[in-house]
Protein backbone atom coordinates (compact mmCIF):
# COMPACT_ATOMS: atom_id res chain seq x y z
CA UNK A 1 0.00 0.00 0.00
CA UNK A 2 1.38 3.39 -1.01
CA UNK A 3 1.38 6.11 1.61
CA UNK A 4 1.12 9.83 0.96
CA UNK A 5 3.66 12.12 2.59
CA UNK A 6 3.56 15.92 2.63
CA UNK A 7 7.05 17.42 2.84
CA UNK A 8 8.15 20.97 3.58
CA UNK A 9 10.84 23.06 5.25
CA UNK A 10 10.34 25.32 8.24
CA UNK A 11 11.85 28.16 6.25
CA UNK A 12 10.67 30.52 3.53
CA UNK A 13 14.14 31.49 2.29
CA UNK A 14 14.64 30.94 -1.43
CA UNK A 15 18.00 29.18 -1.00
CA UNK A 16 17.06 27.37 2.21
CA UNK A 17 19.36 24.46 3.04
CA UNK A 18 16.37 22.84 4.76
CA UNK A 19 14.30 23.07 1.59
CA UNK A 20 17.19 21.39 -0.22
CA UNK A 21 17.29 18.68 2.45
CA UNK A 22 13.55 18.03 2.34
CA UNK A 23 13.73 17.85 -1.49
CA UNK A 24 16.54 15.28 -1.30
CA UNK A 25 14.67 13.27 1.32
CA UNK A 26 11.43 13.46 -0.68
CA UNK A 27 13.22 11.94 -3.68
CA UNK A 28 14.33 9.10 -1.41
CA UNK A 29 10.73 8.61 -0.32
CA UNK A 30 9.57 8.33 -3.92
CA UNK A 31 12.11 5.57 -4.58
CA UNK A 32 10.98 3.84 -1.39
CA UNK A 33 7.42 3.59 -2.73
CA UNK A 34 5.66 6.57 -1.21
CA UNK A 35 3.89 9.42 -2.93
CA UNK A 36 5.64 12.54 -1.66
CA UNK A 37 4.36 16.04 -2.33
CA UNK A 38 6.80 18.85 -1.57
CA UNK A 39 5.39 22.28 -0.77
CA UNK A 40 6.85 25.64 0.29
CA UNK A 41 5.43 27.41 3.35
CA UNK A 42 5.94 30.68 1.47
CA UNK A 43 3.01 29.63 -0.75
CA UNK A 44 0.76 29.47 2.35
CA UNK A 45 1.31 32.86 4.01
CA UNK A 46 -0.15 33.15 7.50
CA UNK A 47 -0.10 36.30 9.62
CA UNK A 48 1.24 36.07 13.14
CA UNK A 49 -1.42 34.30 15.17
CA UNK A 50 -3.65 36.77 17.02
CA UNK A 51 -6.81 35.51 18.72
CA UNK A 52 -8.54 38.88 18.40
CA UNK A 53 -7.83 39.03 14.66
CA UNK A 54 -9.04 35.43 14.26
CA UNK A 55 -12.28 36.26 16.09
CA UNK A 56 -12.82 39.39 13.97
CA UNK A 57 -11.70 38.16 10.55
CA UNK A 58 -11.71 34.37 10.75
CA UNK A 59 -8.89 32.15 9.60
CA UNK A 60 -6.79 33.11 6.56
CA UNK A 61 -7.63 31.33 3.30
CA UNK A 62 -4.13 29.83 3.13
CA UNK A 63 -4.81 27.97 6.38
CA UNK A 64 -7.79 26.16 4.88
CA UNK A 65 -5.68 25.10 1.90
CA UNK A 66 -2.89 23.85 4.16
CA UNK A 67 -5.30 21.94 6.41
CA UNK A 68 -6.83 20.21 3.39
CA UNK A 69 -3.37 19.19 2.20
CA UNK A 70 -2.43 17.79 5.60
CA UNK A 71 -5.73 15.93 5.93
CA UNK A 72 -5.13 14.29 2.53
CA UNK A 73 -1.73 12.87 3.56
CA UNK A 74 -0.74 10.05 5.90
CA UNK A 75 2.38 11.73 7.25
CA UNK A 76 4.59 14.78 7.24
CA UNK A 77 8.29 15.12 6.52
CA UNK A 78 9.67 18.39 7.88
CA UNK A 79 13.16 19.87 7.65
CA UNK A 80 13.51 22.79 10.01
CA UNK A 81 16.30 25.25 10.60
CA UNK A 82 17.36 25.95 14.17
CA UNK A 83 16.94 29.55 15.27
CA UNK A 84 18.58 30.32 18.62
CA UNK A 85 18.46 26.64 19.62
CA UNK A 86 14.74 26.38 18.85
CA UNK A 87 12.06 26.32 16.16
CA UNK A 88 11.75 28.96 13.45
CA UNK A 89 9.08 31.60 13.89
CA UNK A 90 7.41 30.72 10.58
CA UNK A 91 7.10 27.04 11.48
CA UNK A 92 5.87 27.70 15.03
CA UNK A 93 3.31 30.17 13.70
CA UNK A 94 2.16 27.65 11.09
CA UNK A 95 1.71 24.99 13.76
CA UNK A 96 -0.14 27.47 16.01
CA UNK A 97 -2.59 28.21 13.20
CA UNK A 98 -2.94 24.50 12.35
CA UNK A 99 -3.85 23.77 15.95
CA UNK A 100 -6.90 26.06 15.74
CA UNK A 101 -10.31 24.41 15.27
CA UNK A 102 -12.10 24.83 11.96
CA UNK A 103 -15.70 24.20 10.93
CA UNK A 104 -16.69 23.29 14.48
CA UNK A 105 -14.08 20.52 14.65
CA UNK A 106 -11.65 19.77 17.42
CA UNK A 107 -8.49 21.85 17.81
CA UNK A 108 -5.69 20.43 15.66
CA UNK A 109 -7.97 17.79 14.12
CA UNK A 110 -5.99 17.71 10.85
CA UNK A 111 -2.76 16.99 12.72
CA UNK A 112 -4.03 14.52 15.30
CA UNK A 113 -2.77 11.01 14.65
CA UNK A 114 -0.45 12.03 11.81
CA UNK A 115 3.04 10.59 11.64
CA UNK A 116 5.92 13.06 11.38
CA UNK A 117 9.59 12.63 10.47
CA UNK A 118 12.01 15.39 11.42
CA UNK A 119 15.15 16.61 9.68
CA UNK A 120 17.29 19.70 10.03
CA UNK A 121 20.18 21.30 8.19
CA UNK A 122 22.63 23.94 9.33
CA UNK A 123 26.05 25.23 8.34
CA UNK A 124 27.08 24.56 11.96
CA UNK A 125 28.45 21.30 13.27
CA UNK A 126 25.33 20.28 15.20
CA UNK A 127 23.13 20.48 12.12
CA UNK A 128 20.20 22.07 13.95
CA UNK A 129 19.55 19.16 16.32
CA UNK A 130 18.60 21.37 19.30
CA UNK A 131 15.62 22.83 17.44
CA UNK A 132 14.30 19.36 16.63
CA UNK A 133 13.86 18.59 20.32
CA UNK A 134 11.54 21.58 20.69
CA UNK A 135 9.68 20.70 17.49
CA UNK A 136 9.21 17.12 18.70
CA UNK A 137 7.69 18.35 21.99
CA UNK A 138 5.30 20.73 20.20
CA UNK A 139 4.00 18.00 17.90
CA UNK A 140 3.66 15.45 20.69
CA UNK A 141 1.52 17.95 22.60
CA UNK A 142 -0.81 17.98 19.58
CA UNK A 143 -1.20 14.16 19.55
CA UNK A 144 1.10 13.78 16.55
CA UNK A 145 3.30 10.68 16.44
CA UNK A 146 6.87 11.78 15.86
CA UNK A 147 9.02 8.84 14.77
CA UNK A 148 12.11 8.11 16.89
CA UNK A 149 14.62 8.53 14.04
CA UNK A 150 15.64 12.08 13.17
CA UNK A 151 18.53 13.49 11.18
CA UNK A 152 20.55 16.70 11.54
CA UNK A 153 22.85 17.66 8.66
CA UNK A 154 25.88 19.70 9.71
CA UNK A 155 27.98 21.72 7.25
CA UNK A 156 24.91 21.75 5.04
CA UNK A 157 26.23 24.60 2.90
CA UNK A 158 28.68 22.10 1.35
CA UNK A 159 26.53 18.94 1.56
CA UNK A 160 24.58 19.00 -1.70
CA UNK A 161 25.64 17.94 -5.19
CA UNK A 162 24.62 19.95 -8.26
CA UNK A 163 21.62 17.63 -8.78
CA UNK A 164 20.32 18.34 -5.25
CA UNK A 165 21.30 14.98 -3.78
CA UNK A 166 23.42 14.60 -0.68
CA UNK A 167 27.10 14.08 -1.52
CA UNK A 168 28.07 12.10 1.58
CA UNK A 169 27.00 8.49 2.03
CA UNK A 170 26.61 8.85 5.80
CA UNK A 171 24.33 11.86 5.28
CA UNK A 172 22.28 9.98 2.69
CA UNK A 173 21.93 7.04 5.08
CA UNK A 174 20.90 9.34 7.94
CA UNK A 175 18.16 11.00 5.89
CA UNK A 176 17.08 7.68 4.41
CA UNK A 177 16.65 6.14 7.87
CA UNK A 178 14.15 8.87 8.72
CA UNK A 179 12.32 8.52 5.41
CA UNK A 180 12.07 4.74 5.66
CA UNK A 181 10.84 4.78 9.27
CA UNK A 182 8.30 7.49 8.45
CA UNK A 183 6.91 5.56 5.48
CA UNK A 184 6.83 2.21 7.31
CA UNK A 185 5.13 3.73 10.36
CA UNK A 186 2.57 5.58 8.24
CA UNK A 187 1.92 2.42 6.22
CA UNK A 188 1.27 0.37 9.36
CA UNK A 189 -0.92 2.98 11.02
CA UNK A 190 -2.91 3.59 7.84
CA UNK A 191 -3.56 -0.12 7.23
CA UNK A 192 -4.56 -0.61 10.90
CA UNK A 193 -7.22 2.12 10.80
Amino acid sequence: MSVKILAFAGSTRADSMNQQLVQAAAAMGQTYGATVQVIHLKDYPLPLYDGDAEAADGAPAALGELKKLIAAHDGLLIASPEYNASVTAVLKNTIDWLSRPSNGGAPGAELKGKVVGLLSASPGGLGGIRGLNHLRAIFQNLSVFVIPNQFALGAAHTAFAADGSLKDEAARNGALAVVQQLIETARRLTSAS
